[in-house]
């Protein structure tokens, strides 16, 4: 055999190998023709015979009982629709939330260190730090009742009773100012109330007045030859500038303050002494009296202290308050109202102290105290008797 004949009788073998396996392999493989080809190539009575492919089906889980559902279903709408059945009065609440919520949210809302503060603000939302509150900024009371209902207490959530809901609902609406202390919340009152701040909530409404201005033609005439920082983020600190501005703006911060303080001081007028006054001794009170009253005292406990060690706080120390005058505890910065009770004269009695601690807003208007009162005679006498076992 030539040398030409031993070259390509190997090679017309393996070409013949690779033929008959690409033939073998085509026949087990359908392709996919669209239908018009599949017609004309006779294809369209195999698809349509073709079985339907079955489902799979991977047997996990059973369908929910109705049961389980209610279970979840548990969400309230804005005008009531889903609440369950009961009611809720305010001083339930407030003992409720002193034992289920006060520990993080402070006795009046204030909070406790960084957990949210649920009262007051309100005027403050266009102030450089406002404070957004159940009070000042949330739109719908169902807000509130199915977030304390779905999550609360924190680490419990859940565990409340639907009258438990709506009482602690009852009371954040208290110290909100926003009812009456005989306030009951139910799914009358509730689809009745109407939040103060819900009028500033409206529809999404960007799609129609801010989607054009931001998808037409942009303007690349008449450009700024400079950029100029005109306002700062300086709430959250979050502007670029470099350490020179940071401290100059500081200090002048600082000076600012100074000057304000300054015209503070010369404002005041001067420190009248304080002439003693003829104080009739109150009753010793027994034992009982004074325990009771230092459970009612733990409502005043989040600003004012007694006993030894006492300091001001947000509120001044109470230590010797029956007989002594009114706003002169030393070191304590008093609002104007009581600064003018000072200047009248005014000393806590036993009588004066019951006035103030009923209604302390409509005794003192202008004070700045949160605290709305107390309406049980037998908490104002235990507590009054509880300060008064603080005499220096």
């Amino acid at each position: 055999m030539s040398k030409l004949a031993n070259l390509m009788v190997p090679g017309v073998a393996g070409a013949g190998v690779m033929i008959g396996a690409a033939y073998m392999l085509a026949n087990t493989m359908v392709p996919e023709v669209h239908a018009p080809v599949a017609e004309t190539m006779g294809l369209t009575a195999k698809a349509e015979s073709a079985p339907a492919p079955v489902p799979m089906v991977y047997a996990l889980g059973r369908p929910a009982t109705p049961e389980e559902v209610a279970a979840w279903d548990i969400d309230v709408r804005p005008d009531g629709h889903g609440l369950p059945d009961g009611s809720g009065d305010v001083w339930t609440g407030e003992e409720l939330y002193i034992d289920n919520c006060a520990v993080c949210h402070g006795d009046f809302g204030e909070a406790i260190g960084r957990w949210p503060v649920l009262a007051g603000g309100q005027g403050s939302l266009t102030d450089d730090r406002p404070v957004k509150t159940i009070g000042s900024y949330w739109p719908y009371l169902s807000t509130v009742y199915d977030y304390v209902n779905r999550a609360m207490p924190f680490g419990n959530a859940q565990s409340l009773s639907d009258d438990e809901v709506y009482a602690i609902t009852a009371y954040l609406l208290y110290l909100n100012d926003l009812v009456d202390d005989d306030f009951v919340l139910d799914q009358e009152s509730f689809a009745a109330f109407e939040m103060p701040n819900q009028p500033a909530f409206y529809m999404d409404d960007r799609a129609d007045t801010e989607y054009a201005l931001f998808t037409g033609e942009p303007c690349m005439t008449n450009c700024a030859e400079t950029v100029q920082i005109t306002a700062r983020a300086a709430v959250v600190d979050v502007t670029p500038e470099d350490e020179a501005a940071r401290e100059a703006r500081a200090a002048a911060h600082e000076a600012e303050e100074a000057v304000v303080e300054v015209a503070a001081v010369a404002a005041e007028p001067a420190a009248v002494e304080a002439e003693p006054v003829a104080v009739t001794e109150p009753a010793a009170a027994g034992p009982d009296l004074i325990a009771a009253g230092e459970k009612v005292f733990k409502k005043c406990a989040a600003c004012h202290q007694v006993g030894d060690g006492a300091r001001n706080r947000s509120g001044p120390a109470l230590n010797n308050i029956l007989g002594h005058p009114a706003g002169a505890v030393d070191g304590f910065r008093y609002s104007s109202v009581f600064q003018d009770m000072q200047a009248a004269g005014l000393v806590w009695t036993e009588d004066e102290l019951a006035a103030f601690l009923t209604a302390p807003k409509t005794y003192a208007a202008g004070t700045k105290m949160s605290f709305r009162g107390l309406s049980d005679e037998e908490d104002l006498t235990a507590v009054i008797a509880y300060l008064g076992s603080f005499a220096e």
